[in-house]
């Protein structure tokens, strides 16, 4: 394999850079919550969406904006409630009475980064509105199909299932998403910040007055897109990944494991995990560290299991625990 040209590696090494830098502005914005931003990095560079679950009041949406004012994205946000239809999201056709002829109107799903908020908050028939759009990245109506800009990339918020007023997502569009992410409860010190912050005048609404600033834009995320399509996989590696998600299928906990769309997701993220990290080359630490946000979604616990108190981290924990790793 020959070696890149120092312009791709100044690209690449830039692209981190600038990758890199969300961290620091978001942070501007958000106490604490290191793993979600690594996670939403992650995605960006897979072309992959992200789930957020926490009770409310943890910045899920905060979180979300401050990455998309991070960025030189076109964003939109959605607030998903029982009475919105799947036309609010898709855009609908619009009788134009000038022309006496129907055209299409597009709705916020056409943009770089849409902000999906509570969308366990709408029922299933609208939540399926995004199932083309996540997958195929574009948009049907009547008959027509409709790109979607490039790049895409869903951020869905949502409260814990045993809230009153929420919807469970169906499963096959949770295996849509790429990584589910759990927002936690902050540490005291870092809630301590979050107060001070606020006693010292920041506003949450207004992100431009906390000197949140875009750092990256669509050029950086397609010169690391390419650099992680560069990273090397191992066939020890792939196997590896296989064998994780083979041994979700056999558990005794669960009534559903992880699809072959769920090794490739893993695999699709460990890579870009590998590639931030500063490595050109995939090792089994980096499929360990995806292996609980990639996979979570994508299985479903015994109800006796759940009964026992189990559940889907401890289980996939468990497995890595016993899955030979690769030398």
């Amino acid at each position: 394999m020959s070696a890149p040209s120092p312009e791709t590696t100044t690209t690449s090494d830039g692209a981190r850079a600038s990758l890199e830098a969300l961290r620091t502005e978001i942070a501007k914005a958000v106490v604490g919550q290191d793993p979600a931003v690594t996670g939403l990095v992650v995605a960006l560079l897979c072309r992959g969406h992200v789930l957020l679950e926490g009770v409310p009041g943890v910045a899920k949406t905060l979180l979300v904006r401050a990455l998309a004012a991070s960025l030189q994205l076109d964003t939109r946000r959605v607030q998903f409630t029982p009475d919105l239809m799947p036309g609010d999201i898709t855009g609908s056709l619009v009788y134009d009475a000038r022309t006496a002829e129907f055209s299409f109107q597009p709705g916020p799903v056409f943009t770089n980064l849409l902000l999906a908020d509570e969308i366990n908050r709408t029922p299933p028939k609208t939540q399926s509105s995004l199932l083309e759009a996540m997958e195929e990245r574009q948009v049907t109506v009547d008959g027509t199909p409709r790109p979607l800009p490039e790049p895409f990339l869903v951020a869905a918020t949502q409260n814990p299932v045993e809230y009153e007023g929420t919807y469970p997502l169906p499963e096959a569009q949770l295996d849509r998403f790429l990584l589910k992410l759990i927002v936690p409860l902050p540490s005291r010190q870092d809630e301590i910040s979050v107060l001070t912050r606020h006693a010292e005048g920041f506003n949450p609404r207004d992100l431009q007055s906390a000197g949140v600033r875009p750092v990256a834009g669509p050029a950086d995320l397609e010169a690391a897109r390419a650099a992680v399509a560069r990273t090397a996989v191992s066939t020890e590696i792939a196997g590896y990944v296989v064998d994780i998600c083979r041994a979700t299928r056999e558990s005794p906990s669960l009534t559903l494991g992880a699809s072959p769309r769920g090794a490739t997701a893993l695999l699709s993220a460990a890579r870009a995990w590998a590639w931030l990290t500063g490595r050109d080359y995939v090792i089994p630490d980096d499929v360990k560290a995806l292996a609980l946000p990639t996979l979570r979604h994508r299985i479903q616990l015994r109800p006796e299991a759940e009964m026992e108190g189990v559940t889907t981290d401890s289980v996939i924990t468990a497995l890595l625990s016993h899955v030979p790793v690769p030398r």
